[in-house]
């Protein structure tokens, strides 16, 4: 019985052993192979929006790394030896395009021969895009603010990510159709509660111009301080002619960005309360990149969930205090 057990035990160890091998020299037949030992594919991403986008639409099957964070301003955004080892490590780059990471685009198109680098955004056609006021063949970048527009990123990444990896293309068709059910939903709850705020009050006053897309897709009339690019001073004539258009309508409300400067917002607050009338800061703005990472404004849908509902609010309209959070939670995707 004795000679029987350590017979066994040795038939174990040596099938064991063969096993570890075949693994080793590339030899164990596909079918023993375990899927979840597929190693993820490592993505690079510019913005925060990128990110999300691949993060929602890839799952399990990717790692991505955004290369800027809550805060940052990617029109004047330049490489640091740290991004550049982790594109050049990557088994692909996902930036935005359309000239709003205008830094990086020399050096993105450069690594374009080496590796895999594509502008989602520019999957847009041209006449989905708003035209730039000062440089003909370029286009406001900033095609996030309206979520419809949006899902044709999405529809990109889960393209693109099926290039890398044909063999998660049920995944990655299952996880974008899942999250473009999410847009719809936060689409249709922004229409709704948007439409609550009084006409001669849908005038949005930002930092600078982020929200043309988000105007058109709600009904907005949009004066930013600044230009499309944040690399554009606002002049104190600019500055003057904002300060008589919220006198002049009664402006009641107007909004800062978390990724620019208040400075030139709270000049037309000063402007204008030495003219006599009263305008509030009526809450910060998500533009140009999202929230903190792990919260609900850190993901594409709680930033635009917080920028409705503030605005809404802020303008006489009637929304949540929290928005959709809660009944929009965005899935992890795993």
């Amino acid at each position: 019985m004795g000679d029987c057990s350590k017979l066994a035990q040795f038939l174990r160890r040596s099938v064991l052993a063969a096993i570890a091998a075949a693994l080793m020299l590339g030899l164990m037949p596909a079918a023993f192979v375990s899927a979840s030992t597929a190693k993820p594919l490592t993505i690079v991403a510019t913005t925060s929006m990128i990110a999300d986008a691949v993060r929602q639409v890839g799952g399990k099957h990717v790692e991505v790394t955004a290369l800027m964070g809550p805060g940052v301003d990617p029109h004047i955004y330049r490489q640091t030896r740290s991004d550049i080892a982790a594109m050049t490590r990557a088994d692909a780059v996902f930036w935005h395009g359309l000239y709003l990471e205008a830094q990086l685009e020399e050096f993105l198109k450069t690594l374009s021969r080496r590796r895999a680098v594509v502008a989602l955004a520019e999957y847009l056609p041209k006449d989905r895009l708003i035209s730039h006021d000062t440089y003909h063949g370029r286009y406001d970048p900033h095609i996030w603010m309206d979520p419809r527009r949006w899902k044709t990123v999405v529809l990109a990444a889960r393209d693109e990510l099926t290039k890398l990896a044909p063999e998660a293309k049920a995944d990655f068709a299952a996880n974008a159709e899942g999250h473009l059910a999410e847009i719809d939903a936060l689409a249709a709850y922004s229409d709704k509660v948007l439409a609550s705020v009084p006409k001669t009050a849908r005038v949005l006053v930002t930092a600078h111009d982020a929200f043309n897309y988000f105007g058109r897709a709600f009904g907005f009339e949009v004066l930013g301080i600044q230009g499309i690019s944040t690399e554009s001073e606002a002049g104190l004539k600019r500055v003057e002619t904002l300060v008589d258009a919220i006198v002049d309508r009664k402006i009641g409300a107007i909004f800062v960005e978390s990724s620019v400067s208040d400075r030139n917002v709270k000049a037309l607050v000063e402007g204008a309360a030495a003219k006599s009338h009263e305008v509030v800061i009526g809450g910060e703005l998500f533009s140009d990149a999202m929230g903190q990472p792990g919260t609900y404004e850190g993901t594409y849908l709680g930033m635009i969930d917080h920028n409705v509902t503030v605005i809404t609010r802020a303008l006489g309209g009637k929304a949540p205090a929290k928005g959709m959070n809660g009944r929009l939670t965005p899935i992890l995707r795993s």
